[in-house]
């Protein structure tokens, strides 16, 4: 029973010498005192001074001649063109062959009708005559002037619906026609090039079999090229055709040419809200598929400043320093170039942010950056 209460004495005793320790240690303890100084950034600024700024659109793209034929075949047959012909790079005048197809067979079905006509038109002549005594030259010599190995001349022009009805009933007219449609076809065994360029694409060689409808090839002429330019749909009314065109190489600033806009499209995209413009040059060092850049003077704005896009925040806001505060400003934008905007609602000789400090907000207490 003593050991009991010992024990509990004992407990206690700790409990109370803790609570006056634990008293001790609590108003022992300094309370820090808060440092109540007002944080001062560093801020670097441009002083603004208006003028009168050109506004230029730059787009980039590839060039790609303007003069483009993709090359199909008509007609069926076997690809009789020169053995080594026909390949990527080669170079044709205008007018000289291109694919040339096995014809002989049609050819002579042509020939074949061509002699049928010259009788049909030799078994009339004698009605003709007699009956139509006024028009018997003109037959007559539309007889004469008909070569099996060439196109056949113009049908002679009939006196009257009477005589008209004679040569309908002779067959001469659906004859004539069939013949003249037989040598359209005959003209689609040889393709011709139409102008002086280069093959850029060949599907198929000397000796294939070729299929109507299959494609061929392409033809380009390497001496006019086109670029599509995207340009905002808000800057379309500013540009007009003809207007002059300053084009540079994406690799190499130091070439320029000079192109002229020719066709401007009025569907603008729903996407990105353009609409291209078409730009053509022509020029030494210009090849199919080459990546140009073009700067298009629209026009140009008076009583504006040039911005860095990176201090405008909510799309036309910024900062200006009046008395060491950041105060929070309004401004126009006018046209956004790659890195810059430029802008109207600046004051001459205001103070705006050239970089924008992380956190900035209106009323922020700073000071300007100088070199001193």
């Amino acid at each position: 029973m003593k050991r009991k209460i010992i024990i509990i004495a004992v407990s206690v005793l700790i409990l109370v010498i803790g609570f006056f320790v634990s008293n001790l240690l609590k108003d022992s303890k300094k309370v820090p005192l808060k440092n109540k100084g007002i944080y001062t950034a560093t801020v670097f600024t441009e002083t603004i001074k208006n003028a009168t700024l050109p506004v230029e659109i730059t787009a980039t793209g590839s060039l790609e001649a303007k003069n483009r034929v993709e090359l199909y075949a008509e007609v069926q047959g076997i690809m009789t063109s020169p053995v080594g012909s026909f390949k990527e790079g080669s170079l044709y005048k205008k007018g000289s062959s291109l694919v040339a197809v096995e014809s002989d067979v049609y050819r002579a079905g042509l020939m074949s009708q061509k002699s049928s006509l010259q009788n049909l038109v030799t078994a009339a002549l004698a009605d003709i005559r007699l009956d139509y005594a006024s028009s018997f030259s003109k037959w007559s010599d539309f007889l004469s002037k008909i070569d099996v190995s060439q196109p056949l001349p113009p049908l002679p022009e009939v006196g009257s619906e009477k005589e008209k009805m004679f040569v309908t009933g002779r067959n001469i007219y659906a004859t004539y026609y069939t013949v003249r449609n037989m040598e359209l076809t005959l003209a689609k065994y040889n393709i011709t090039a139409p102008f002086d360029g280069v093959l850029v694409e060949a599907l198929v060689t000397p000796g294939s079999l070729i299929r109507p409808g299959q494609k061929l090839g392409e033809f380009i002429q390497p001496s006019v090229f086109e670029i599509e330019a995207p340009v905002s749909a808000s800057m379309i009314n500013l540009l007009k055709i003809g207007q002059k065109v300053d084009v540079t190489s994406t690799d190499n600033n130091s070439l320029i040419w000079e192109g002229e806009i020719t066709r401007i499209n009025r569907l603008v995209n729903r996407e990105t809200q353009t609409t291209n413009v078409y730009i053509q040059l022509r020029g030494k060092g210009l090849e199919e598929g080459m990546f140009v850049k073009t700067n298009i003077m629209a026009t140009e704005m008076d009583n504006a400043y040039e911005l860095s896009r990176s201090v405008i925040f909510d799309k036309d806001q910024v900062f200006v320093v009046k008395d060491s505060i950041l105060v929070q400003k309004t401004i126009e934008p006018i046209y956004y170039n790659d890195k810059t905007v430029v802008v109207r609602g600046l004051e001459d000789g205001e103070q705006t942010l050239s970089k924008l400090p992380t956190g900035a907000y209106p009323g922020m207490k700073v000071s300007i950056y100088s070199e001193q």
